[in-house]
């Protein structure tokens, strides 16, 4: 394919719908990435580092994820496009460390629907007592259909459906807040393990084995700015929705982990699969926690949804510029990339037949902390090598801010070996086989080799289509 063709045709079919979302619309999406980690998931570090372990593992990880946040505000307000962290690792170190970025990236936002939904069949099962395969085909049908709708009309159906699980949070918490003791948060009984004592019960291996968990509290915000195409003003709303998305979820954050162990017991929520609903019947708010059993559904959904959205973003920006089969990237009359919902969702839903939910949610972890290490870095090597850059938003703390997350990524990365060794090689073997194509096949294959090159053309090809 000669570069004329690319120019003026084949971009032209490949065009995302500009001006959908506001800054608010952005942040409601951030916070849709994340919601579900608030209901479950994260409890189960009480039980590898008891509540003090797991308070140290997520004051480390809400650092982790705000440091990154701001590095992240800096490149999507400089290098607006879809493809988020791949995007600005393409820029920062060439074609094939945003590959490798990308992939990272990809192996997250895949396989975490894949594990949401195996938990969405459970909340299924236990409120209408069905489960299965089924289950997991309908909900991936039902919401890939709602993105081909269009992407305006997803994002509010997907504000819908955040807003009633941000409001069973707030309500729990408000419930329990009259039942909070600081004894119950330090209820669990100190092992023999190196440094254990009443405030770390498992010592400090566990606070290390509990960063996985502590990270399912803020997993996924960072795929804000793979709207960036999408967004009205690229510039200003990307920084300021992933930064008020990230503020939102510290709050949230803050009210699950400190009420639901505060008033039903440390020892009882680690073990806990429905951590705030177990804490409400054990305060006797048994009305409120069918309630929010019921939402609870709705925040697994939103995080289902929304990272759908941010997969197929990803998937379209990498075949757009060919590191992924071309044809993947080209999108509808209604300017949405079909074969990239679709094609991850049937991935996504073969793997959901293990059944291996925490398996696949760790691996997706050990996805994610390899693309955040490689995103800081891409940060700190823009500020070095093209500090004349654009930046209509600068990361307060500039490299030293984006030096944190660097740090505090490669420490979660080796979290998920403390916590379970498969996952980590698991996802080895994933990357190994993204990283065969790339070098055999789509290497030799690219549209374009930085970001700049590829906006360029894109600026062409819709000056084409307008013309």
């Amino acid at each position: 394919m000669q570069k004329t063709q690319i120019d003026s045709d084949y971009l032209a079919k490949r065009q995302l719908k500009k001006g959908t979302a506001g800054w608010l619309l952005l942040a409601g999406l951030g916070v849709s990435y994340v919601i579900s980690g608030d209901f479950a998931g994260w409890n189960f570090g009480i039980a590898q580092a008891g509540w003090g372990g797991f308070a140290i593992a997520a004051v480390l990880m809400a650092i982790m994820y705000f440091t990154l946040v701001l590095s992240l505000a800096e490149m999507s307000a400089a290098i607006p496009a879809a493809g988020g962290g791949y995007s600005f690792a393409r820029q920062a170190m060439g074609p094939t460390a945003g590959y490798l970025t990308g992939l990272a990236v990809l192996i997250e936002y895949a396989l975490a629907p894949a594990a949401i939904v195996i938990f969405i069949g459970s909340a299924v099962e236990e409120l209408l007592g069905f489960n299965g395969p089924w289950v997991y085909a309908a909900f991936y049908l039902v919401f890939i259909g709602v993105h081909l709708a269009g992407v305006g009309e997803a994002l509010k159906v997907m504000m819908v459906i955040s807003g009633l699980a941000v409001f069973a949070i707030i309500a729990t918490g408000v419930a329990l807040i009259g039942s909070f003791d600081v004894n119950n948060l330090f209820d669990m009984a100190v092992t023999d393990a190196a440094g254990a004592s009443t405030v770390l019960p498992l010592g400090w291996y566990g606070v290390w084995a509990a960063l996985p968990f502590a990270m399912w509290l803020f997993l996924a915000v960072e795929g804000v700015p793979l709207a960036a195409e999408e967004a009205k003003n690229p510039a200003k709303d990307v920084p300021k929705g992933i930064i008020a998305a990230m503020i939102f979820l510290l709050f949230t954050a803050l009210l699950v982990v400190v009420l639901t162990a505060g008033s039903a017991g440390a020892d009882a929520i680690g073990k806990s699969a429905v951590p705030l609903v177990d804490a409400l019947n054990a305060n006797g708010n048994s009305m409120l926690a069918t309630v929010v059993n019921v939402l609870g559904l709705a925040g697994l959904v939103a995080s289902f949804f929304s990272i759908i959205y941010g997969y197929s973003r990803l998937v379209f920006a990498l075949s757009r510029a060919g590191y992924l089969p071309r044809s993947l990237s080209l999108t509808t009359s209604r300017k949405v990339p079909a074969r990239a919902l679709i094609v991850p969702g049937v991935f996504g839903f073969l793997v959901s037949l293990s059944g291996e939910g925490d398996l696949i949610l760790a691996m997706a972890v050990v996805g994610a902390t390899v693309s955040y290490a490689l995103m800081a870095l891409s940060h700190i090597l823009l500020r070095v090598r093209q500090p004349a850059m654009l930046r209509p938003y600068k990361t307060p703390g500039g490299i030293i801010t984006s030096g944190i997350a660097l740090t505090l990524s490669l420490v979660a990365l080796t979290g998920v070996y403390a916590f379970d060794p498969r996952a980590f090689n698991y996802t080895l073997l994933l990357f190994v086989a993204g990283g065969a194509y790339y070098f055999f096949y789509s290497k030799h294959h690219l549209v374009a080799k930085t970001a700049e090159e590829e906006f360029d053309m894109l600026a062409n090809a819709a000056s084409t289509l307008n013309g």
